[in-house]
This record gives C-alpha cells, sequence and structure tokens, in this order.
C-alpha cells in the first residue's frame, strides 16, 4: 500500500505520473487531507482511497510518502510514529528537513529516504534529487527510484546537494514560467497574439531543452549554433547579456538555496 499524508500540488502530480505508469493501482494508494470536500475531488478525479486522518495512512502504508509542508513535520510525525509499519519506507518531499531531523521526530530508526521533485512529473516530465538513510536497503532505493522514475529522472545526490537541487529543479520551473512569460510579452508587444505568443515561446522552450538532452552537447555550443555572425540572434544574446540575464538566474538561484538552507 502506497500512502501520501498531505496531498498538495506536488503529491497530485505524482499521484498522476504514479497512476499512469501503473505502478500502483487507485485502490492500493491511500491519501489524507485535512478537508472532506478536496478528498471527495481527489477520489472522484483519481479513485485513490482518501481519510482525513493522518495515523490511517500511517498504518496501511508500506511505503509512506510525507507530502506536508516543513513546518507540519513537528506535529505529524509525533502523531504518526506510534502507527507505523515497523519496516515502512518513508518519503519526504518537504524541503529543509533533514534526514536527522525526520528520525529524530520519529524517536526511532526509520527507513527515510528524502528528496525533492518538482512540478513538471504533472506531465511526466519531472526532475528528483534523492538521497537516502543508511538503513535503506539496496532493493528499497530501487522501490524509491521507480516510484519517483514513473514522472521524471532520479538523480542520486548526497544530502548536502539537496539544497542545491531545490535551486536548480525544484523551484526551478517558477523561473522558466517567467522566461516563457516575458518572450510572449515581448512578442505581443510587436502584435502577436497571445496565445500564439505563449505556444511558440514554449514550444521553443521545450525544444532547446530537449535537444541539451538528446545531443549531449554544451549549452554554449548549442548557443553558438544559433548565433550567425552579424545577425540576428547573436544581437540579442549581446542585449540579454548586458542586462545580466545569467547573473540574475544565478543570483536568484542561490538565493533560493539559502532559503532553503534556512528551513
Amino acid at each position: 500500500m502506497l500512502g501520501f499524508v498531505g496531498c498538495g500540488n506536488m503529491a497530485q502530480a505524482m499521484l498522476k505520473g504514479i497512476l499512469a505508469k501503473g505502478l500502483y493501482k487507485a485502490d492500493e494508494i491511500i491519501v489524507s487531507r485535512r478537508t472532506k470536500e478536496a478528498l471527495d475531488a481527489l477520489h472522484e478525479e483519481l479513485g485513490v482511497q482518501t481519510t482525513t486522518d493522518n495515523k490511517e495512512v500511517a498504518e496501511k502504508a508500506d511505503v509512506l510518502v510525507l507530502a506536508i509542508k516543513p513546518y507540519q513535520f513537528a506535529d505529524v510525525i509525533p502523531e504518526i510514529a506510534p502507527v507505523c509499519k515497523e519496516n515502512a519506507l518513508v518519503i519526504s518531499i518537504a524541503a529543509g528537513q533533514t534526514i536527522a531531523n525526520i528520525e529524530k521526530l520519529f524517536g526511532k530508526t526509520m527507513k527515510i529516504v528524502r528528496t525533492m521533485p518538482n512540478t513538471p512529473a504533472l506531465v511526466l516530465a519531472g526532475a528528483t534529487g534523492m538521497c537516502f538513510h543508511p538503513s535503506v536497503s539496496k532493493e528499497e532505493r530501487k522501490t524509491a527510484i521507480t516510484i519517483f522514475e514513473s514522472f521524471g529522472v532520479v538523480a542520486e545526490v548526497s544530502e548536502n546537494m539537496i539544497d542545491t537541487v531545490i535551486g536548480v529543479s525544484g523551484s526551478s520551473p517558477a523561473y522558466v514560467f517567467m522566461f516563457i512569460e516575458a518572450m510572449a510579452d515581448a512578442a505581443v508587444a510587436d502584435g502577436m497574439p497571445r496565445a500564439m505568443a505563449y505556444e511558440l515561446a514554449a514550444q521553443t522552450v521545450y525544444g532547446s531543452a530537449k535537444m541539451v538532452l538528446e545531443t549531449g552537447k554544451h549549452p554554449g555550443e548549442l548557443k553558438d549554433m544559433v548565433c550567425s555572425p552579424a545577425g540576428t540572434t547573436i544581437e540579442a544574446v549581446r542585449v540579454l547579456e548586458e542586462k545580466g540575464l545569467r547573473s540574475a538566474v544565478i543570483e536568484g538561484q542561490m538565493a533560493c538555496v539559502k532559503k532553503a538552507r534556512e528551513l
């Protein structure tokens, strides 16, 4: 049985990927939330079991996903710890909550997996960083990886890299959406209908990312391929460099990581 304590946007994205890939059937998944209306909507949409009782999820789950906000851990984990299965695989998707802190809140040794997924999981194109408590076996690691690979790619990292994962993939869809929006705004300013501008900008970002992944070429090399001498693209690149595009991205991402470390 797969259990989710909490089921916000990220958890729902994960669930849709898991169900789409057939890793678990809907009746093999149980989810808790505080509001019955939200649970009824989840059951209607996905067919999963639902409850307002976190302990019911913890009692039933062999794999337990903690899909709650970081500030809720101190209240929720002591509530569910006494009823968790002894060998349950506990997966956290929260920023700022270390493996050591999660284990301390449980008050006993637990098989803990710390992860940082992102919302493109909703379209089976997520990216997740993952690290493990030493007690997690090779087979249990494979179980966790398989779950997260059902909606994207997984990178195994040391725990001290998880905050960096938050910056480069966990939070970064927001940066990319801003970039797409800015590209579309410029096209609209030049007279293009907004729907067309969004479609062309989004498809271009998608295709460019696919080129990086599938060609194996350095992003700088791919950029150079587009920049003809004295052409339009190199002129745009010149202005973007003048306006500090790279520096803004680097500084913003570093601020994101700093905030994650402070949680």
